[in-house]
This record gives structure tokens, sequence and C-alpha cells, in this order.
């Protein structure tokens, strides 16, 4: 069933890769980072997995998870990933 969820939800956003770039995040939930490249470094810090990752063109999306809480960022360069919230 999670398989099928995630698989769901890379297709959901290999065919619209702006979402993940349009979520705004909330008040109290980890800066979601462009610049400083930690976007992606603060969420796993935080203790979220690494449940799936997806190739976009010449990026990849990478789908985070902890409890009832997921993410997905894409990675713009080696160090530097835009992360959204997608629930």
């Amino acid at each position: 069933m999670r398989r099928m969820v995630l698989t769901v939800l890379a297709s959901t956003l290999a065919a619209a890769p702006a979402f993940a770039q349009e979520t705004a995040p909330k008040s109290g939930e980890p800066a979601m980072s462009g610049s400083s490249g930690s976007g992606m470094g603060r969420l796993l810090s935080q203790g979220y997995e690494i449940r799936a990752a997806v190739p976009n063109g010449t990026r990849y999306i990478v789908f985070l998870q902890k409890d009832q809480s997921a993410y997905a960022c894409e990675f713009v360069t080696l160090t530097t990933s835009r992360c959204g919230s997608i629930n």
C-alpha cells in the first residue's frame, strides 16, 4: 500500500514538477531554503527518512517522510535543494 502511494505521488510530481516549489511552508515548520542548501539536510537532521527518489529531467525529486508528515525536495545543485510539504 505504501509503495502504491509513493508511486502515485511520484507520477503526480513528474507530471507537475513545480508542485514542490509552489508549496509555502507553514509557520513553525523547518525552513525550506534554496540558497543555503540545507532544506533537505535540515529535514534529515530532524528525523525525516528518504522514502523514494525519481528523476525529473536532469534533476531528482526526493520524497521524505516522518510519521504523518511528508516533503518533496528537488535538487537544484548537488548542495542546494528546494523542499515543500506535500500533505
